[in-house]
Formats: structure tokens, sequence, C-alpha cells
């Protein structure tokens, strides 16, 4: 123990984010060894982690496999689909179109879509940019009328991403609201492909264009992409899988392998775990760090909550389940540390992410693995505590 620490204060001081993974891996320390009993004991196929401090990546590790019962292991390079994570991605978009004079946070549906007004549910007319990023708009949590038209999005003929969504817009904005905007919290999919539809119409491009060029390519998120992580016929990342009682069930890129592509603002992001302690680590600074995409006022804001969550212990695994919402973030206490987090999980039923920061210690740790449920979600909560005692607060 004395001589890892004597390691470990050694290798502390990291290399930075812009480095090459391969030459900033030599002053890391490896989680290897940590993560490998997580494997056996929730049945994971693979599980990737990272901790970030001061903007340097000063612990990562991958371990498993990207297919159960194949022989392809996991690399520190691999892609992990992180889910809900990408909300933040989509809040920060959002500010940036603020910021340049595009939209306003309290931009209303009927003023972004106004040859729609006609057609709208009253109360609908009037929920704002905001409300639909901190899930205070009235839309209910996913039920069975956007399940249907997600499922009909599918029968539409040659459109592109960003004309189906606005398709299941029109449709969206005659359904009536589960309660007024701005008086509730209610997990939302559809807030946020309805937001995304929004930045769509203000920034003149579809949601993942705007994402690639605005946020992936100046954070330098070189892995980042859109949809399954692994490649159409190749097994060249982890594949999601399902728990299943005979044992996880791996799913190939394809149809299956993601949520339906239209939901890219809710949750379709994947990336490496390295790029995702990037992403991680820019929001942990608070605008300490560069790239300046928004203003250190309006990153602040993002983290900030906006209303208090019922506590719901059976929330479905990677959505929250207790805490204060702001834009894409959960402020949350843990049992195990003095300080609060930013938190956010995701998970498309096939894996699970989780981004823990603290930005007053410029602190971050971010994990994932390539299996949905309750024992994936379980896994991710422990890793977390184990994480935080070993790198966290001293």
């Amino acid at each position: 123990m004395r001589a890892f620490k004597m390691l470990f204060t050694l290798l502390a001081i990291g290399l930075p984010l812009t480095m090459g993974a391969h030459a900033a891996s030599r002053a890391r320390v490896s989680l290897d060894a940590m993560l490998q009993p997580y494997l056996a004991r929730y049945g994971l196929p693979a599980l990737a982690a990272a901790v970030v401090k001061n903007g340097k990546i000063v612990a990562s590790g991958a371990v498993g496999l990207r297919r159960a019962g194949g022989n392809e292991r996991v690399t520190i390079d691999d892609r992990f689909h992180i889910g809900s994570d990408t909300k933040a991605m989509t809040s920060l978009l959002a500010a940036m179109l603020v910021e340049s004079g595009k939209l306003r946070w309290n931009t209303t549906v009927a003023e972004a879509f106004p040859e729609l007004a006609g057609s709208m549910n009253a109360d609908v007319k009037g929920v704002t940019l905001e409300q639909l990023l901190s899930h205070t708009s009235g839309i209910p949590s996913d039920n069975d009328a956007h399940t249907k038209l997600l499922q009909e999005s599918f029968a539409q003929e040659k459109k592109n991403l960003d004309e189906l969504r606005y398709w299941l817009v029109k449709r969206l904005v005659a359904q009536p609201l589960q309660s007024k905007p701005g008086e509730k919290f209610a997990y939302a999919n559809m807030g946020y492909i309805l937001a995304g539809a929004i930045l769509e119409r203000a920034g003149g491009k579809s949601w993942e264009e705007l994402v690639a060029t605005r946020i992936f390519d100046p954070l330098g998120l070189n892995s980042a992409g859109f949809g399954p992580q692994s490649s159409l016929g190749r097994i060249d990342a982890p594949l999601g899988h399902i728990p299943l009682p005979e044992g996880p069930k791996p799913m190939l890129a394809g149809p299956n392998g993601d949520n339906p592509e239209i939901m890219g603002p809710a949750g379709t992001v994947h990336l490496s775990i390295l790029d995702l302690a990037k992403w991680a680590s820019w929001n942990a600074a608070e605008g300490k760090r560069g790239p300046a995409l928004v203003s250190k006022e309006t990153l602040r804001k993002l983290h900030t909550k906006v209303i208090d969550m019922p506590p719901k212990p059976d929330a479905a695994p990677g959505t929250p389940s207790f805490g204060g919402y702001g834009f894409g973030w959960v402020t949350v206490q843990l049992p195990f540390a003095r300080e609060p987090f930013l938190f956010h999980g995701g998970s498309n039923e096939m894996n699970v992410a989780y981004l823990l920061l603290q930005p007053k210690s410029d602190l971050a740790m971010v994990m994932t693995t390539n299996i949905g449920g309750s024992k994936a979600d379980d896994a991710l909560k422990e890793l977390s505590k184990e994480l935080y005692a070993r790198f966290g607060e001293r």
C-alpha cells in the first residue's frame, strides 16, 4: 500500500488531455485491477472508467469483452454508448445559440414554430426552451402515445433526421400536457426531442451536424459519434447487451442496436472513455479551461438546479431518481462524499454510463458498461464509491 501511495504521488501530475492516449497512459494509474472483479460480480461483459483532476486524466482502465461469449477484448480507445448523458450536450448547444442571439431561454414553442400555432395545444404554445431542457415543460414522461409516435416515424419515407423531428413535432405539440408549464418535474425524452428540433430550426442544420461541429470538434472528441457504438457488420466496439435470465444478449449494430435515431437530442451519443473524460473535465472546470464555447456564467447556469425532483426509487437504470435537475445535469448529495456532485446517468437499455463532477475541486469521474439493467446500474453506483474513496477528497 505504501509503495502504491508513493507511485500515485509521482503519477498524479498526469498529462494534458490533448496528448495521445498511448503517451498519456504512461503517466496514469491503471484501473484495470479495480475494474476486473466487477465483471463477474455484476455480470458485465465490459467496463471502463476514468478519473480527471484539474484537467488531467490521472487514472483510467477498460476491461472485459466487446461481445459476451466472444474473444474481442475491449481497449481504452473503444467507443461506449452514453445514453441520456447526451442531454447535457443538447443543453450546451442551446446555450451557444442563446448566446449568439439566435434563441432566448424563454423562446416558446409557438415562437419557434409559428406555422404550427393553429394546431398546437393551448398550453404547449407557451412552453419555453428552458422548460424543455429542465424537464419542467409539462410534457409527460415516456408513455404509449410517445412510443406510437416513434414507431410511426419509421414509416416516413425519404426524410432526413431533422425533417423526421419536425414531422414528430407537428404531432407532439397537439397532445395535452400533464401539468402546467414550469410547475412540476417529469423526465421527458420527448421534451428533449422537441428542444432539439427548436435548435435545428435556429441553427439551420440537423442536431447531429450542430453537435458534431460545435461541440465534438472544438473539444477534440475524435471518437464521438451517434447511434450504435459498433459499425454495421463489425465488432469494432463494445456491443450493447440486453440482460436476460439465460445471460447477456449482444445486440449488433442495426435498427435495434440503439434508440431510434430520431431521439438523438435525448440520448444517442457514443465515444471512448477518454473522450468522455475530456467532456466531463471541461464541464468540471466551469470555464477555467478552454475552449470557451459559452461564458462562465452560462456554463454555471447549465449546472444549476432548476427544480427538485421527487424521489423515485424505482427509476429506470440510467435515469435520475433524486436530487435537483438543471439542464442535463443533476445536483445530488451522495453519502460517501461531503461535497455534492453534478451527475447524470444514461442508458439505452443495452448500455449504462455515469458522469460525476465536483467543480469545486475540478474533479470528474466517468464510467461505462455495455449492458443495461439494474445490476449494471448497481455496479456503477458501487464503482463511483470506490473511485471516490481512492481519488476524491483528501
